[in-house]
């Protein structure tokens, strides 16, 4: 994840994160979603599964990350 918040693109053969879902208070049939790096801290938030899961079809190549990159709702570091 430092590689890609950097502005780097890599390829690994191992990602790990923490992983939350939780139904929108509002919406009870929406569910947001989390990732967190357990090796920076990282934090990405999605307002639903299908960018979650456009995120990490980008991560892994299977998807171009031109067109995850509008799915994504922001990276936050650790701390802040």
């Amino acid at each position: 994840m430092d590689d890609r918040s950097a502005g780097k693109e890599t390829q690994t053969d191992y990602l790990s994160y923490l992983v939350r879902l939780w139904r929108d208070t509002d919406n009870r049939t929406c569910w947001r979603a989390s990732l967190k790096s357990p090796h920076t801290g990282d934090l990405v938030g999605f307002a639903n599964v299908d960018d979650l899961f456009a995120f990490l079809r980008g991560q892994t190549g299977l998807e171009p990350s031109a067109d995850n990159a509008q799915n994504e709702v922001q990276w936050r570091e650790r701390g802040k």
